[in-house]
């Protein structure tokens, strides 16, 4: 048993965030139904890398669902929406504000029918203020959430953060919004709305720029590998790599410049103190860089490690995906599409240990339960 496994959830999102936000869900039992226009459905769909004619993306993060395909202009097919919502626990969706009040499957609207639903909406900017009716993608609120604006180096212009952020962390701020209205529901028997969105994620994501601004009102500046707060905390190139480093703790900095060879810069006032570091970090890190360059990156994490200092090589995705922690932690799993076959996926992060979540089906191809649920949820 999963500990979700007693919640029906209406997943109404295309593209990322929303898809991600249900598929938290479902990788924890819930019966999640993804309802697609029969016409193409979700748009992630069409996105490149395919299997078998199967977007891999979509494939990624759509697993664990089953899906309904329905027209809502149609009479019918809305009507059967409204059918299943009435007996949902859950309706998410991330449709541009106004969309939802159209098609007339709307907060109130749903609220109305079922005053025990948890409806989330997840959207550019919010339901509220100024810019709620503007559109939105994560290239969008990375850049005006003040993310993209410390990403890359201090030279030149800022960098678009490589994956993406606000799709994903408000994915997940939509999930335990649905949670904590569950936990609410649960106390007072009703249902409420859940408002997030990608820029409001972007901005939560900026704490320490949020610190330095709130204490000093100055513009955090880009830092390109340097941390805000900590030195040594970055990446440095090695003999054959790259290597990472949380050193900036006093006993860690001591003994990472044992293991280098670089002793004397302990005693050297610029780098006395952590804060000494983070201020002088400019001048440290060319310092250190020799040092690092005389290693290989095994031998560098075989002796932090054996120091206790927190320390890792840079891997890409084909040294991740085949180490043996990913393993351990059963983040590689593999499992049977109705076209691909066996395909591999991303395991579960988060681990109960009486009602763990896991990767039971893939994601379903366009309609594949249309049939099925309808049964199942309305008995016709």
């Amino acid at each position: 048993m999963s500990s979700l496994s007693h919640l029906k959830v209406i997943d109404l999102t295309n593209h990322l965030a929303g898809p991600y936000c249900a598929m938290i869900l479902a990788d924890h039992g819930a019966d999640v139904i993804k309802i697609e226009n029969p016409n193409g459905g979700d748009q992630l769909r069409q996105t490149p890398p395919f299997q078998e004619g199967e977007s891999a993306p979509f494939m990624l993060w759509n697993r664990n669902k089953r899906s309904v395909a329905l027209d809502l202009k149609k009479p019918e097919d809305h009507q059967t929406l409204l059918d299943m919502a009435a007996c949902a626990d859950v309706m998410i969706e991330n449709f541009k504000p106004g969309t939802a009040e159209r098609l007339g499957i709307h907060y109130e609207a749903m609220a109305k029918l079922n005053p025990e639903l948890i409806y989330c909406s997840i959207s550019g900017f919010g339901q509220t203020g100024p810019y709620a009716s503007r559109g939105g993608f994560d290239l969008i609120a990375c850049g005006m959430s003040g993310l993209m604006s410390i990403n890359g180096p201090p030279d030149g212009p800022p960098y678009r953060i490589p994956m993406p952020i606000t799709d994903l962390s408000g994915g997940m701020n939509g999930a335990i919004g649905i949670l904590t209205a569950l936990a609410a529901r649960h106390q007072t028997g009703k249902g409420q709305h859940v408002d997030t969105s990608l820029y409001e994620a972007g901005i939560s994501l900026g704490v320490y720029e949020a610190a330095s601004v709130f204490a000093n009102g100055e513009v955090p500046e880009r830092l390109g590998q340097a941390h805000r707060g900590s030195a040594p905390y970055q990446l440095f190139p090695t003999a054959d790599g790259y290597v990472t480093i949380g050193g900036a703790q006093d006993s860690f900095w001591r003994d990472a410049c044992k293991i280098l060879g670089c002793e004397h810069l302990v005693a050297d006032p610029r780098f006395k103190t952590k804060a000494d570091r983070v201020t002088h970090n400019k001048e440290l890190v060319p310092e250190l860089e020799v040092y690092f360059k005389r290693q290989t990156t095994a031998a560098l994490c075989e002796a932090f490690e054996a120091a206790g200092i927190p320390a890792g090589p840079v891997m890409n995705h084909v040294e991740v995906y085949n180490e043996p922690q990913t393993h351990a932690r059963e983040m590689v799993t593999e499992v049977e599409h109705t076209k691909v076959g066996k395909m591999k996926a991303i395991g579960v992060p988060v681990k109960l240990s009486d009602t763990p979540g896991g990767v039971r089906r893939a994601a379903p191809v366009l309609g594949e339960h249309t049939e099925e649920v309808i049964r199942d949820w309305l008995g016709k």
